[in-house]
């Protein structure tokens, strides 16, 4: 069995760079396709997850420039949403499972997407079920065919009651992104609190969006559009 042995009695000095955690910038890169105007992220870890993600977000065609190592702005300003495919293509998103973020993003602002199933065409369980059902309750039609979530929402996406039957950070992720889009109140009972998701939050305040209930000891969240 492998072990690490420590030697003390050695003086610590230096300096050491601590990156921004991966969780929380997937779901903040993801985050970026709601904006009409860019987006600048600093901080971000420079691992293969984000890569992925920025890939992604330049396939469905937003413009995505580094700036450093660890600092990107995207664009998906009307001026290359002209360009935007709703499409995410299991070539992508099989890289991430995380990919599945864009989902909620893309139906909420543009009414309509196909994005891969993390799996592919895998017979079994789908881990974004609760993801699916809570977007129809919103008012999405959706179709699973040959491996891809083929989404609408003609009329746009509309505020509810929501409860997840078992906590997922992603599928509160996903749905707080649609919610900020969805006219009317959305409200996510059993959702996620882990770090990640009240940063997502904070990213949606800091973008118009009215959020409540995120505090100690909370277990829903209140997500409303104030403006676009």
């Amino acid at each position: 069995m492998d072990y690490l042995e420590i030697k003390g009695g050695q003086t610590l000095n230096g300096q050491v760079a601590i990156s921004g955690a991966k969780n929380a910038a997937l779901p903040l890169l993801a985050s970026t396709i709601l904006a009409k105007n860019p987006v600048r992220l600093n901080n971000l870890p420079h691992v293969a997850d984000v890569r992925a993600l920025v890939e992604l977000l330049e396939h469905l065609g937003t413009q995505a420039t580094w700036h450093t190592p660890n600092s990107l702005e995207v664009s998906t300003s009307p001026t290359h949403c002209t360009a935007v495919r709703c499409t995410a293509p299991y070539e992508i998103v099989r890289k991430m499972r995380a990919s599945i973020l864009v989902l909620g993003p893309l139906l909420g602002r543009f009414g309509k997407c196909q994005v891969s199933l993390p799996g592919g065409c895998a017979i079994g369980a789908r881990p974004v079920d609760l993801h699916l059902s809570a977007l129809e309750k919103m008012g999405a039609e959706i179709a699973i065919d040959k491996g891809y979530i083929v989404a609408k929402a003609k009329k746009g996406l509309r505020g509810c009651d929501l409860i997840f039957d078992k906590i997922t950070v992603t599928g509160t992720e996903n749905i707080l992104m649609a919610a900020s889009m969805a006219k009317g109140q959305t409200r996510i009972i059993n959702a996620a609190k882990e770090p990640e998701v009240v940063q997502l939050c904070a990213f949606l305040q800091a973008g118009a969006w009215k959020l409540a209930g995120w505090g100690a000891g909370s277990s829903w969240c209140r997500a409303q559009i104030e403006r676009l």
